[in-house]
């Protein structure tokens, strides 16, 4: 095996390995609400909206490990690890400035959020309840995305992969535990879930901080004296850091627009509608858990030859770390074909929200080779620090969302088909696959000049 599949398989796997647990994560959380009692479907609509809730504020901040993550690769293939210290204080020190906004702003958010997202009071109860109680997590939250970038760039995507199992299984445990109970303790319902989340996420930071401390400590950490630490918020470090994330917020932005918007159409056609989108979002981002370990490993390497000034190497990584995503498509292509119905079972024991599912089914099978290239491409201008391109190709995907949404919309309501709800969650799918085709078109179309010139 050449030298480069092996360098991209030890960062990919253990990222993998991490991302396994994160869709399971999310089967756990609407399983657990898909087997308490009362309205299943608007269990499952509860923890939709108030998770939505979440990632329209948390993906507003993705740019903390995206941003950390390149900028590090970069200087430690400079081999400054001076920089790699300078560039930690700066992420960590925004990540609690971006979680105390977070917190400020968390009672006029959802009362302007529910000013656009349509569902019913039961649904709009039990998202609020869930939004109310995880909100507290957010300094570890931002926190962690800051260091698992951290620790991406650094080449060590191990520590990021413990990290992450730490987080994911004691959200599955105290999830479980807290909801459901446990010996004659009857559980905290439908609250347990959103408890579990808080817990997973503290502990993940004391892990990642205990990593740090061991691992880093000695390597990293003195090369930076507290003077330098606090000057990295100053002047052109600051600037130049806040430049580059500020083209990573608006491509956030971008796809939290497709987000929410997925998600609050699909909830104007009802409870049943709402929990079918969202559980085939759940099963549609199973083959992205995969291909973001290349990715990840793309970004790592990318800006680890761009910080030598290694253009062969570069060329290098990018071909193999695309065999190695497409290879991730060829597989859940056949995963989704064979075992959709189970996967839908497994998701929930309501008889009549798998009924519903299985007419999208079809759409799993058409997404994985669009989505695994455009997740790829993510990474790869991550790891060059390429912002701007990866702002407008998402931007773009965006518009092109809506106007199949809306173009599809017309045509339903003219011709006003029987099942008409079925068949709007259908175009809402098509304009998914549109974002993801945008996306892969526009950055396969630039990437020379975006990545090489560097």
């Amino acid at each position: 095996m050449k030298a480069i599949h092996k360098d991209i398989l030890r960062l990919a796997i253990p990222s993998i390995l991490a991302n396994i647990t994160v869709p399971v994560v999310g089967m756990v959380d609407i399983a657990v609400t898909g087997h308490l009692s009362g309205a299943v479907a608007a269990s499952i609509g509860g923890i939709s909206i108030g998770s939505m809730l979440f990632d329209l504020l948390y993906w507003n901040f993705a740019v903390l490990r995206a941003g950390t993550g390149g900028l590090t690769a970069q200087a430690y293939g400079r081999a400054d690890m001076q920089e790699c210290g300078r560039i930690l204080c700066r992420g960590l020190g925004l990540s609690l400035l971006m979680a105390a906004l977070v917190l400020a702003i968390q009672w006029p958010f959802t009362k302007l959020a529910f000013l656009v997202v349509d569902s019913s009071a039961e649904v709009r109860e039990l998202a609020l309840l869930y939004f109310f109680i995880r909100i507290w997590a957010a300094p570890a939250t931002l926190s962690l995305m800051t260091l698992r970038g951290w620790f991406i760039g650094m080449q060590d995507t191990v520590s990021s992969m413990w990290t992450d199992l730490v987080v994911n299984g004691m959200n599955i445990l105290a999830s479980v535990v807290l909801a459901l109970g446990i010996g004659g303790w009857p559980g905290l319902g439908f609250r347990g879930v959103a408890y579990g989340t808080l817990v997973a996420q503290y502990s993940g930071l004391l892990f990642a901080l205990g990593i740090l401390a061991v691992k880093y400590w000695k390597k990293v950490l003195p090369q930076i004296s507290l003077r330098q630490a606090v000057e990295s918020f100053r002047g052109n470090d600051l600037k130049g850091f806040f430049n580059m994330n500020a083209d990573l917020f608006l491509r956030s932005v971008g796809f939290i627009l497709i987000y929410i918007g997925f998600t609050v159409i699909s909830a104007r056609f009802g409870d049943l509608m709402l929990a079918s989108s969202a559980i085939m979002m759940k099963l549609l981002m199973l083959f992205s858990f995969f291909t973001d370990g290349f990715a990840y490993a793309g970004q790592a390497l990318t800006g680890k030859f761009i910080g030598e000034r290694n253009p062969g190497g570069l060329q290098e990584t990018v071909k193999a770390v695309f065999n190695w995503s497409m290879g991730v498509a060829v597989l859940f292509i056949g995963i989704y074909g064979a075992l959709g119905v189970p996967l839908l079972r497994l998701m929930t024991s309501d008889g009549q929200v798998v009924e519903a599912c299985r007419q999208f089914l079809p759409w799993l099978i058409a997404m994985p080779p669009l989505g695994c290239a455009a997740f790829t491409w993510d990474g790869i201008y991550e790891g060059a620090t390429a912002s701007r391109p990866i702002r407008d190709a998402m931007l773009a995907a965006a518009l092109l969302f809506f106007l199949t949404w809306f173009g599809g919309k017309a045509v339903l309501d003219h011709f006003s088909p029987e099942s008409y709800q079925a068949a709007a969650i259908h175009v809402l799918l098509g304009a998914y696959f549109m974002h993801l085709l945008t996306r892969t078109v526009w950055l396969s179309a630039t990437y020379r000049k975006s990545i090489y010139v560097k």
